[in-house]
């Protein structure tokens, strides 16, 4: 879960310039009473994920705070609202919202945010040096390297900072794989080694089909998942698409598959109990309750009848809806007991 610390005022400035005192210099834009900062801030296995939303502000990471090596990491930025100028030597970008920064904690630099009025809002993925840097073909000179919004691998990029702002946690093998996929991806564009070079295809399909899945779980009470539908959201073509799903049996058996897994997780919660297996078909986009129970049994190899059982008797006797294993464990049971 994202760490929030919220705060106004003379006392939540005083607080920030505390915390930063060894990585740089705050400057408020405003008065110190008009001051507002919120910084959310998110764990993941090989990264550190900050949000926040402040009104202007500049910060100055000098040469004494570069010395004192309390952050020799890359930071990749995404502007969300208002305006970002960064500065280091003569490298000088202006960030707007959409646009995507690397940025070289290891060099003293400027940054000042404006919100237009308002609060600016930046994400901020921070990566130790040694994952970055063996990366980049020159990691001492590719600092304020900008992939704007319009950039094919920016809107890639930036969704997948929603993504892990909602889910990074610790030791979960997709959030790791997307933060390398990224780094990936902003590394070529400044300028990557050979091997990140060649590597860039397939870092860029591992974020449009993680992407892509995320919209399908979204989605899979509506028809808004053909073909035609998903090239149309994500402006792929057709061959791109198909080719993304290969390793997942197609497209069609994909969506079919996380169907049936979303029928399955209904039908063991209380909150559908009531509900008819033709009502449930009908949700989960299957043209009968027919094809719905035939799909149903080849994939978990029982019915759905069986299954609601077996869930109703667990909830009677635990007061707990079962996870999907507990289930399957004790169908597995039952088949082997009346074999015997």
């Amino acid at each position: 879960m994202p760490i929030e610390e919220p705060g106004r005022g003379p006392r939540a400035l005083a607080n920030m310039r505390a915390e930063a005192r060894d990585i740089c210099e705050v400057i408020p834009l405003t008065s110190e009473n008009e001051f507002h900062v919120t910084t959310a801030t998110m764990m993941t296995g090989n990264a550190v994920l900050f949000d926040s939303r402040i009104t202007d502000v500049e910060y100055a990471r000098t040469p004494g705070h570069v010395a004192r090596g309390v952050l020799d990491h890359f930071q990749i930025s995404l502007c969300i609202d208002g305006e970002m100028r960064f500065s280091s030597g003569r490298r000088d970008v202006t960030m707007m919202p959409g646009d995507i920064c690397l940025i070289d904690m290891a060099q003293p630099n400027h940054t000042v945010l404006r919100g237009g009025g308002g609060r600016s809002r930046l994400m901020a993925l921070i990566l130790q040096r040694a994952m970055m840097a063996p990366r980049l073909a020159h990691p001492d000179s590719s600092t304020a390297t900008l992939l704007p919004a319009n950039h094919p691998h920016a809107r890639l990029i930036a969704n997948h900072f929603a993504e892990l702002a909602a889910n990074a946690r610790p030791g979960i093998p997709s959030v790791d794989a997307t933060v390398e996929a990224i780094a990936d991806l902003v590394a070529a564009a400044a300028g990557g080694t050979a091997d990140i070079m060649v590597g860039v295809d397939r870092a860029e399909r591992q974020l449009y089909l993680a992407m892509i899945k995320r919209h399908i779980a979204a989605n899979l009470e509506t028809a808004a998942l053909t073909a035609g539908e998903l090239c149309r959201e994500f402006a792929i073509s057709r061959a791109t698409l198909y080719r993304l799903f290969e390793a997942d049996g197609g497209l069609a058996h994909y969506v079919r598959e996380q169907r049936l897994n979303r029928a399955f997780q209904k039908m063991i919660s209380p909150l559908e109990q009531d509900k008819g297996l033709m009502n449930l078909a009908v949700t989960m986009r299957f043209s009968s309750d027919s094809t719905f129970i035939r799909a149903f049994r080849r994939k978990f190899g029982v019915t759905p009848g069986d299954l609601r059982e077996v869930a109703d008797r667990w909830l009677q006797e635990t007061g707990a809806i079962p996870e999907i294993d507990t289930v399957l464990h004790q169908l597995a049971r039952q088949r082997k007991s009346h074999a015997k």
